[in-house]
């Protein structure tokens, strides 16, 4: 027994004579890793996503010919403000005014020989009429031959009827036709977009897209954003979500919108990875108040509002990091002996910093929301950046003034 009170004395000794000459050299700063401390507090606190696009007015219109013929009037140059059914463009409209001529000859030919095959079943019904009133007078053979006329002239009525119909027809074709060698403006607008000038040639649209196009009529009044965004940071994002938007034309300004619409399907496009590919969607964005003489295809970057916090506890998102932590045990539980990698913080208690599991809420520029694990006033480890990943628990610290750290875990 005095054995056993003797090797308690001794290792009591060891302990305070340890203690000592560590606390004498955490005083004299030569003892502990050189970390820079801050303090749990009350922010305010905002969550955003930021992405780059291209201004698009919200509605824009190409105009492109439905025929293929050689412009002779061109009114409007690029730049102009136009009004709907305002003429836009006018293409050579001789062989459509020669086809209208040719629709409305052959109408008119077809509407004489339905004169022509009304009076011939006129008379056949006539010789009919007279035939059935001889009675036995008239043979069966002219009586048949009275009925047989009839009905062919009957049938000749009928198809210079249809054939009428087709003229008629072949004669709204050739004025359609005709009719498209004028384009005019759809709506008011500005034209944004002249891709042609008198003299050339407009090909019909139906060649292609790109060879069809001739002007963009776009309506600048609403002036959206279209940003993408990738598919991490669609999720937090909703309509009406309010933004802060710059041009890059308009560098000294930021305007203000609201996000207005979000895009069902995803725009996939190969990332620098080998064999990744990026996932993002489209998301529009319509300007309160849009700058005078912006114009479509400017770049612009927006960031999206998503959550905000007013006065909860928070912490520097530079002092959250990663690490195995035990699970602590609990009255009606055994202690866990298994280890899981938990976000945390340090936390310093005379010169000694304790990780702590801790529970975090939205992001802002620069700090985490402090859901649980923390409290207010707690002293934790707030850089630099190497120093919190190789940090372990329980080590000791001494605060020191170090440049400002933004990394990040």
């Amino acid at each position: 027994m005095a054995s056993r009170r003797k090797k308690f004395l001794i290792l009591a000794v060891v302990v305070v004579v340890v203690g000592a000459i560590i606390a004498t050299k955490v005083g004299q700063g030569d003892v502990g890793v050189s970390v820079r401390i801050d303090v749990v507090e009350h922010r305010d606190l905002v969550a955003s996503v930021t992405a780059n696009g291209k201004i698009e007015p919200e509605r824009s219109v190409d105009i492109a010919s439905d025929i293929t013929g050689r412009i002779v009037y061109l009114p409007v140059d690029e730049g102009d403000v136009v009004r709907r059914g305002q003429v836009l463009l006018r293409i050579d409209q001789t062989q459509f005014q020669a086809q209208v001529q040719r629709a409305e000859a052959g109408l008119a030919s077809a509407r004489a020989s339905a004169i022509q095959a009304r009076a011939n079943r006129d008379q056949a019904a006539r010789a009919l009429d007279r035939a059935v009133a001889l009675g036995d007078n008239v043979t069966v053979e002219e009586l048949e031959t009275a009925q047989t006329n009839f009905a062919v002239a009957e049938a000749i009525v009928e198809s210079q009827r249809h054939q009428v119909a087709q003229s008629e027809a072949t004669l709204r074709e050739a004025e359609e036709e005709l009719s498209k060698t004028t384009l005019v403006s759809p709506m008011d607008g500005q034209i944004t977009r002249l891709a042609v000038e008198e003299g050339e040639v407009a090909l019909a649209s139906t060649f292609s897209r790109e060879t069809g196009l001739l002007m963009t009529v776009s309506d600048l009044s609403v002036i959206q954003v279209n940003v993408q965004v990738d598919e991490t940071d669609v999720v937090r994002i909703a309509e009406g979500d309010s933004t802060i938007v710059t041009i890059d034309a308009f560098p000294d300004t930021t305007f203000s919108g609201r996000v207005t619409k979000i895009s069902q399907s995803a725009v996939v496009a190969a990332a620098s990875g080998a064999g990744d590919r990026a996932v993002d969607y489209d998301v529009e964005i319509t300007l309160d108040d849009p700058p005078p003489g912006v114009r479509p295809d400017l770049s612009a970057t927006a960031e999206i509002v998503t959550d905000t916090r007013d006065d909860v506890l928070s912490i520097p998102i530079i002092a959250l990091t990663v690490r195995e932590h035990q699970p602590l045990s609990t009255e009606n539980m055994p202690r866990d002996t298994s280890k899981t990698e938990t976000e945390g913080a340090f936390v310093v208690i005379d010169g000694v910093a304790y990780f702590r599991p801790v529970r975090v809420g939205i992001a802002g520029d620069e700090h985490f929301e402090v859901l649980s694990g923390l409290s207010l006033g707690d002293s934790i480890v707030a850089g630099p950046y190497q120093t919190i990943r190789t940090l372990s628990d329980s080590s000791l610290v001494r605060e020191t003034a170090a440049d400002d750290d933004n990394g990040r875990r």
